[in-house]
């Protein structure tokens, strides 16, 4: 196993834990106290980008040598003439190619789009507990951002408050805290995504939402994720809760209706249950009878009345693969997200994560493959997200150019939830009459927050780019758990801009496979992205022969 490096002395970043290939640790406390890249960019923003201490150090590159396949084994190419994408108001002159006129906005879908400021979205947040305690930071910093945020499955299953009867929904408060928060601060720029697996078709979500929100959220049917093979988990502490949401219908392990296991919960032996979901397509027995269940179930959400349609799929093999790209770009899906195995969850069997599943790269690799093969045939395919540990701007880049033209944003899970546990912990510190509603787990600020100040608006790079955008008065409503989402947003918008600048790309759809390279014979076999002396390599022969 390739052991990721703990600690960024040019960056001034350490892992609490052992980091993963995305930079974040294996295991992502909502108490942490810093300080990965990720953490430090939610406060510092763009800072993060460059060296620190600059006046007494320089710096150079530790990142030369790649082993493996990965991400972080591919490079992104960088040209040394030309400029394409330019908005038409500007020229190819040197004073208008510069870095803060990339254009990092973009839109998906097919009849109707949905436009975003920057190409990343939000991984789903269900049912877990993590996900409702930090939601408010979660969806108003996406909203504030321009970026699609996805609220999982069995949001209304677990709400003990939500009322369902014979599969119809005629209350349900989580959810709509959900929805409602997004669409508070909303301004035409992102998205709410509600995904829907079987618990959630069986309660009718789909009908309660449309009913209540119309077209305003766009609907996501679920084919799992990277993290896990079997239906979503969360673990409940308490017997009653765990009866509630046996008798909701879900698996419960281990079972508290048995006597034994009411007694052992009595006693102390058992501490926790876990909740799970089912399997989907299980009355299913061959490729026709699922393609045919899945243009039934997209049919039927379109005579309810959703005008954006989107599927996500997880690391299974080619076959599920093939299909989802297949019957997505078929049913005229506005959005496709696949999910490789290396992404985080709340609560997923850790063996399973380990083992189960088709990595990231070698996934999305074989996607734009199937894809291409369709894209031959003359058909328009379907939009896609690709996901799976993915954190920084130059993973953004890398991932969108292995896409390239059908990948349009990319889905981070844990990354964009950190700057919401670090802003609670600090609003809890500054103001400790909200901490308790807010989840926040600090007593006081962290040593590495000290250093930046003591009030939001020392702390927070972008507390003034936020305020402009909703007003001084409007800043008493937003988390700073939003505002910490923003820092993050502008660190990777930033990146993101430099890394297609130094490509010559100063649009989204300018970016192609030509701007990466392989950095071994390995990752160019998986991935059939050229090894970087092999690139332009005929070129550089024919201006020495000339």
């Amino acid at each position: 196993m390739i052991q990721w490096p703990k600690s960024n002395d040019a960056i001034g970043t350490v892992n609490r834990g052992n980091p993963a290939e995305s930079g974040l640790c294996t295991l992502c406390r909502a108490d942490c106290k810093g300080k990965c890249e990720t953490w430090l960019s939610s406060l510092k923003g763009r800072k993060i980008l460059y060296p620190r201490d600059y006046g007494i150090i320089t710096a150079g590159s530790a990142n030369t040598c790649h082993v493996g396949v990965s991400y972080n084994s591919l490079r992104i190419q960088g040209y040394l003439y030309g400029a394409q994408g330019l908005a038409k108001k500007l020229s190819n002159d040197p004073d208008d190619c510069v870095f803060p006129n990339v254009d990092v906005s973009g839109e998906f879908g097919v009849k109707k789009k949905t436009k975003f400021r920057l190409p990343i979205m939000s991984g789903a947040l269900g049912s877990t507990f993590v996900a409702a305690k930090y939601w408010e930071s979660f969806a108003v910093g996406a909203a504030l951002v321009g970026i699609p945020i996805v609220v999982g499955e069995n949001v209304v299953g677990v709400d003990k408050q939500a009322v369902i009867k014979k599969g119809k929904i005629s209350k349900a408060p989580e959810l709509d805290r959900r929805i409602d928060t997004f669409l508070r601060y909303y301004d035409g720029y992102g998205a709410i995504i509600v995904q829907m697996n079987v618990e959630d078709t069986r309660n009718g979500v789909a009908e309660y939402i449309i009913n209540k929100y119309g077209d305003k959220v766009i609907m996501e049917l679920k084919w799992g994720q990277g993290a896990k093979d079997i239906g979503g988990e969360i673990q409940v502490t308490t017997l009653e809760y765990a009866q509630f949401l046996k008798d909701r219908g879900y698996i419960v392990d281990p079972d508290p209706t048995k006597p034994e296991v009411k007694k052992a919960f009595k006693h102390g032996a058992i501490k926790s249950f876990a909740r799970h979901s089912r399997l989907g397509y299980t009355n299913l027995s061959n490729l026709d009878l699922v393609h045919a269940d899945f243009m039934k179930a997209v049919e039927g959400l379109r005579k309810l009345g959703y005008k954006r349609i989107s599927l996500k799929t997880g690391s299974y093999g080619m076959e599920a693969l093939a299909m989802s790209v297949k019957y997505a770009t078929e049913a005229q899906l506005d959005l496709l997200t696949i999910d490789g195995s290396g992404g985080g969850t709340g609560m997923s069997p850790w063996n399973m994560m380990e083992t189960w599943g088709v990595p990231s790269i070698h996934l999305h690799a074989k996607t734009h493959e199937y894809a291409s093969i369709l894209a031959a045939k003359g058909e328009k395919v379907v939009d896609m997200a690709f996901a799976g540990g993915l954190a920084r701007e130059d993973h953004i880049f890398k991932a969108l150019a292995l896409g390239a033209p059908f990948t349009k944003l990319i889905c981070m899970g844990r990354s964009l939830m950190i700057p919401g546990y670090l802003g609670s912990n600090i609003e809890g510190v500054l103001h400790p009459e909200r901490k308790e509603k807010l989840s926040g787990h600090w007593d006081k600020l962290a040593p590495a927050v000290e250093e930046l100040g003591s009030s939001a608006d020392e702390i927070f790079a972008s507390y003034y780019d936020v305020q402009k955008k909703v007003g001084a008065g409007e800043m008493k409503n937003i988390p700073l758990g939003a505002i910490a989402m923003c820092t993050l947003g502008d660190k990777l918008e930033a990146g993101l801009q430099q890394l297609m600048a130094g490509a010559r790309k100063f649009a989204l759809d300018e970016i192609t496979r030509h701007e990466i390279f392989s950095a071994n014979k390995e990752t160019e076999e998986i991935t059939k992205i050229p090894f970087i002396t092999d690139v332009q390599d005929e070129s550089a022969k024919k201006i020495l022969s000339s």
